[in-house]
């Protein structure tokens, strides 16, 4: 790896990660800003604005846009999430200034065309309504509300159909002018880019930004809690939450191995017992989500009606145990999963050039291979074991269910049952 940093005079990092052997490049902005620094009545305005940032500026129209890019066989997307927003690009390598004009024009000199604003809206309320229309979709979003209930944290990166309505062109203006500052933005690039040309170019097109830092987003409050629908479905979409680790907590990667060793693959405890062994569900896993200040550790389980009652029982088994019997053997097979899947992100220039972004955002710096290789290797049994009681045992779970849902058991009752190990539990019985 070749990675390079340069902090702008106002507050912009550019950061590149030069692969030689590569002819083409992979760049953005990220940006610092996503669903949790929205208001309440601001929902769902950040996912609109990345869909303006496309739809025409002072100098091209929304189809100009396209075809400039187009024409040179390159591709310009966006995503929103919910601490970040970016804006990206893939080129050859004689296109990185066109890629990077771009970038600067749709992120610095939008107009939000009254009539484009108006077709965006219908296009946001259909993925909306497409997102309620999916089991598993809803499920999710649930689930956040549930962990993190009347908080930005907890609303849907998409808004709801009132508040995307309601948002104006002046509006989304303000809301750029007051999130997109320059120390909360990075420019990242990976592949066939060269770093000095790339810091050049950057002063020159996003050298007027404005330098003062946005305001902090508020402290997220897990609550825990239940999100129940009951549908009269095929299958029960069940998801199962716990208060996870923020990115920079100690335990941040003792975590993502206990979710490995747990629900992580086909030869986890939780898909060989449930999958394989007792055929109780068709889809079984678990997943950590890390944020800035907290973290949703997850279990879902899609299942039948009839398979709930029998299901839940070996669920919460599992979880009472994994703080008394994982062992070294999973938890070097888990560390290996996670070593492997760090470095095949690394053979893809735009997986590079987004960790390279957002390891800014999230830690000021970049961490190399070998501090985040050495730090998954110092986990032990020991950690997970600890981890997993801390986080399951006496804790406030999150239950969130949709489908044929009426027989299960109530978030309270999910709680009560991990009130002590599993070893306690056979003692008592």
């Amino acid at each position: 790896m070749q990675v390079r940093t340069t902090k702008l005079s106002n507050g912009m990092t550019v950061v590149t990660d030069r692969m030689p052997s590569l002819k083409t490049a992979a760049l953005g902005v990220w940006v610092r800003t996503g669903s949790r620094t929205e208001t309440l009545d601001q929902n769902g305005i950040t996912h609109l604005l990345e869909h303006m940032a496309f739809k025409g500026t002072l100098s091209r129209t929304a189809r100009q846009i396209a075809e400039e890019i187009e024409a040179v066989g390159g591709e310009l997307n966006a995503s929103t999430s919910i601490e970040h927003t970016n804006f990206y690009a893939r080129v050859l390598a004689e296109d990185v200034p066109l890629a990077v004009d771009l970038l600067a024009d749709i992120l610095q000199n939008s107009i939000c065309d009254q009539e484009e604003l108006v077709r965006e809206k219908q296009v946001i309320l259909q993925e909306i309504g497409a997102a309620h229309d999916s089991p598993e979709d809803r499920a999710f979003d649930l689930f956040q509300e549930a962990a993190w209930p009347d908080q930005p944290l907890g609303r849907p990166i998409l808004g709801t159909p009132e508040t995307v309505i309601g948002f104006s062109g002046d509006a989304l203006k303000s809301y750029m002018s007051e999130r997109y500052r320059g120390p909360d933005m990075v420019l990242a690039a990976a592949g066939a880019v060269d770093h000095e040309a790339l810091v050049a170019m950057a002063e020159e097109k996003f050298g007027k930004i404005n330098p003062e830092p946005a305001s902090s987003e508020s402290t997220a409050n897990y609550k825990g809690g239940e999100q129940r629908l009951t549908k009269d479905l095929m299958e029960a979409q069940i998801l199962i939450g716990f208060e996870g680790r923020p990115y920079r907590s100690k335990d941040y990667y003792a975590i993502q191995i206990l979710a490995s060793v747990l629900g992580g693959g086909m030869s986890s405890r939780l898909f060989q017992e449930i999958r394989e062994k007792l055929g109780l569900c068709y889809a079984i896993y678990t997943f950590h989500w890390a944020f800035s200040d907290t973290g949703l550790f997850g279990l879902h389980a899609a299942t039948s009606e009839n398979e709930i009652a029998a299901l839940m029982p070996v669920i919460l088994k599992e979880l009472r145990q994994a703080g008394e019997s994982i062992t070294e053997e999973e938890v070097a097979r888990s560390r290996a999963q996670i070593r492997a899947g760090l470095m095949m992100a690394l053979e893809s220039p735009a997986a590079r050039a987004g960790q390279l972004a957002r390891q800014i955002l999230v830690h000021g710096r970049i961490l190399t291979l070998e501090e985040v290789s050495d730090k998954i290797e110092a986990v032990t049994a020991e950690d997970i074991r600890r981890v997993a009681n801390e986080t399951f045992l006496g804790s406030t779970p999150t239950l969130c269910a949709v489908g044929p849902v009426a027989s299960l058991m109530s978030a309270e009752e999910i709680g009560a049952e991990l009130a002590e190990p599993a070893s306690l539990q056979a003692a008592s019985m």
